[in-house]
């Protein structure tokens, strides 16, 4: 096991991973900028080494200046929590150069998967469903009017380096297609510095749905069911809970089988999420994520595991500490991401936290790196926290929800609070009845910008 570690990430996910350390007896170093000199990660680590100013590129995403705390700190691996370099292959090969281990998967199966192409080709090899579409990418406008025609309308064209919407275009027609495919490759130039891109059948009212994979980097792999993350704004989730409420047992077992078998015949290492559509009882493959997800907590609660615990336990070649078998699930989890932005525009607002108090109770759980007098800085994403509620079943957490909402106290900014008290409000909702779009036309109606 690892005497020490860095962890290369900021907020919530530095905390969630330092608490981790704690518990295992094991030293955790904080990276900072210069910016983040008073964060809440800095002062709870036992060690802290300031990488740089403000800036990502030049702090948090600089692989010279987190290998040099690595260096002068003693430190034995890094993890990267989410964002940042937790998905950057060549970071992954540079740590392992320098003798130090990465705590999640190889670099080799980042880059199978952090390209969308390969990546659907090689589910498409292990069995998982994936969406229909072009075979490889869409080299120009007439390639994909013949794709177009063969999986018929409407499409979706993607970048394949894309992330987060970017480069992301529908096209409900043929009249539609030109347009849709000229701005998604000059979108996906601008944003990742790759125009290729790809097409798929795009469906209509699809859920989105994730299952969580683990795998122990020598042929064994598992699954810890699945997440249902359809309420996004902007591809952007806002809403997460496990287990997916549209989703049966059996169909749970199959997807879970055919993906926990897809990571063992890989060998991945650590944690992985493997996302789909979901629509008329079948599962299309979109992408994988070869990390830790923001939304780890509720798979966490009605599971009862330690996900970090157990990526730290299989980075130092330990073997999971659970099977399959073990694996039952135990009521119901739900979590919303809270941001500091402006209603109804949702506009980041950095600033001063003038008072601040997390819920508590039964089954209530608020990963926040949030304190009174805290500022916090424009760099950033602005997620600032994320409440967690676990309850016996899916009613039960949802209450819990509303009452934990309405015990959170954030004063000195806005966030997006009011947005979760009002969702919790709609039919649809409380019924867990929702695709993937109904975030934005309920948005559209109730909060115009």
């Amino acid at each position: 096991m690892f005497d020490k570690i860095l962890i290369a990430n900021r907020g919530e996910i530095a905390l969630r991973v330092i608490r981790a350390c704690r518990e295992m007896g094991i030293q955790s170093v904080a990276v900072h900028s210069t910016a983040d000199a008073d964060a809440m990660h800095v002062r709870m680590a036992d060690e802290s080494v300031c990488i740089g100013p403000p800036a990502g590129n030049q702090s948090y995403l600089s692989i010279p200046a987190i290998i040099s705390a690595c260096e002068i700190t003693g430190a034995q691996a890094i993890h990267p929590g989410y964002g940042f370099l937790s998905e950057n292959a060549n970071f992954v090969q540079i740590v392992e150069d320098h003798g130090l281990t990465f705590i999640g998967p190889s670099a080799a199966h980042i880059r199978i998967m952090g390209d969308k192409i390969t990546a659907k080709e090689t589910a498409k090899e292990l069995g998982i469903p994936v969406v229909p579409g072009s075979e490889g990418g869409v080299p120009d406008l007439a390639t994909a009017k013949a794709a177009a025609a063969d999986m018929g309308y409407p499409v979706i064209i993607k970048a394949t380096a894309g992330g987060g919407g970017r480069g992301m275009k529908v096209a409900k027609d043929e009249a539609e297609l030109e347009m849709a495919f000229s701005t998604a490759r000059s979108e996906a130039k601008a944003a990742f510095g790759n125009d290729e891109v790809y097409m798929e059948k795009y469906l209509q009212k699809p859920r989105h749905i994730e299952v969580q994979v683990f795998g122990d980097g020598k042929g064994t792999g598992l699954h810890l069911a699945e997440r249902d993350c359809s309420l996004q704004r902007r591809h952007q989730k806002v809403f997460e809970e496990a287990p997916g409420p549209s989703i049966s047992p059996e169909e749970r077992a199959r997807i879970g089988k055919i993906c926990a078998d897809a990571i063992g015949k890989m060998g991945y290492s650590g944690a992985g999420t493997v996302e789909f559509l979901y629509e008329d009882g079948e599962f299309y493959f979109i992408e994988m994520n070869t990390r830790l997800q923001v939304e780890h907590p509720v798979t966490e609660g009605i599971f009862g595991v330690d996900l970090v615990r157990e990526q730290i336990r299989v980075a130092s070649g330990q073997p999971l500490s659970f099977g399959q078998d073990d694996l039952q699930i135990n009521g119901h989890a739900i979590e919303v991401r809270i941001n500091a932005e402006k209603l109804p525009n949702f506009t980041p607002c950095p600033g001063k936290i003038t008072a601040f108090h997390a819920p508590g109770g039964l089954g209530v759980r608020m990963d926040s790196a949030l304190y009174d007098g805290y500022s916090i800085p424009p760099y950033y994403d602005s997620l600032i926290g994320k409440l967690i509620v676990h309850g016996r079943d899916r009613p039960e957490a949802l209450a819990r929800l509303s009452r934990a909402l309405g015990e959170l106290i954030v004063d000195g900014i806005d966030t997006t609070v009011p947005l979760f008290h009002a969702l919790l409000q709609e039919r649809d909702v409380l019924a867990g009845d929702y695709d993937i779009h109904w975030l934005e036309h309920w948005l559209e109606e109730n909060l115009p910008a």
